[in-house]
């Protein structure tokens, strides 16, 4: 066997373990979005657009994030009670506040021996929370943190968006076989559609580009920013304001018109607010 043939197989052996590793080392039930940089927002002329979705070049790290809103199968196994209005263990948990979703990520973190992303101080109220709401907890999160978390807006609209530039990941327009939506309501020039009236277990529509299921409708997904009218710089990872009234939450939900689907919508609530079209996503930073 001659030497250049010998460098050549032992390249390849060693490729196909490093893929290996790689692919073992995604958890369970999540993807790996690949990092990159995009448009963040909406084009001026968008049907449906907020005055807040101002595009700006984004470039964001990989991460990890789940194929799917967590469960309620899987919020009850953890945390012991299900305080969703919508019952069925595949459908999406819900009626769940800003506070519920920090503390299901931390609890999953310890169960799996990892870093808790974030620190809770429940002794005092967080004075960047400008809200006068009921619970003011002080959180704050660890960036290098191998637990989960909930996505920043910018990882949340680039792992939706897929690659795509248009105003949903299925294209210039959505319908409901692709998504749980208020389909009475269309969006500019599409046909009307379903109104379900109620969430649909996970996994029902086709997933995106990025193996990603209901990232448009569903449940709203919280996210980790303060809500607030961003730059139009060019920014790397962006985590959003350090103080606000509101979070922000992403993708529109069951009762959404198709508008507030859109990739670049963006919506805002109270920490302390909770409804049945509320649930959250998982993310973790890639090793």
């Amino acid at each position: 066997m001659k030497k250049p043939f010998i460098a050549l197989f032992i390249l390849f052996i060693l490729f196909i373990l490093t893929a290996t590793v790689s692919y073992a080392l995604i958890p369970d039930g999540f993807v790996r979005i690949n990092g990159g940089t995009f448009m963040m927002g909406s084009p001026a002329n968008e049907p449906g657009r907020i005055g807040s979705e101002l595009a700006r070049q984004i470039t964001v790290r990989s991460f990890y994030m789940g194929k799917h809103p967590v469960t309620q199968a899987e919020y009850q196994e953890l945390m012991g009670t299900n305080p969703s209005h919508f019952n069925g263990p595949n459908l999406p948990a819900e009626q769940l506040n800003w506070f519920d979703a920090i503390e299901y990520c931390n609890k999953l973190s310890e169960k799996e021996g990892l870093t808790p992303a974030y620190r809770i101080d429940k002794s005092q109220n967080d004075p960047n929370n400008r809200n006068t709401d009921g619970i003011r907890w002080i959180v704050t999160w660890n960036r290098n943190a191998n637990g989960y978390r909930l996505p920043t807006e910018a990882e949340w609209e680039y792992a939706c968006r897929g690659g795509t530039t248009t105003p949903f990941n299925t294209g210039d327009n959505i319908t409901t076989e692709q998504a749980n939506y208020d389909g009475s309501r269309p969006y500019a020039n599409n046909a009307p559609g379903l109104f379900r009236q109620t969430t649909t277990a996970a996994g029902s529509f086709p997933p995106n580009a990025f193996g990603l299921y209901d990232m448009h409708g569903n449940v709203g997904e919280w996210c980790w920013d303060w809500h607030g009218a961003y730059s139009t710089e060019a920014q790397t990872d962006p985590i959003g304001y350090s103080s606000g009234l509101s979070r922000v939450f992403r993708g529109g939900s069951w009762n959404s018109s198709a508008n507030f689907l859109r990739s670049a919508r963006r919506s805002g609530l109270s920490q302390s607010s909770f409804d049945y079209y509320l649930g959250f996503r998982l993310v973790r930073n890639v090793d």
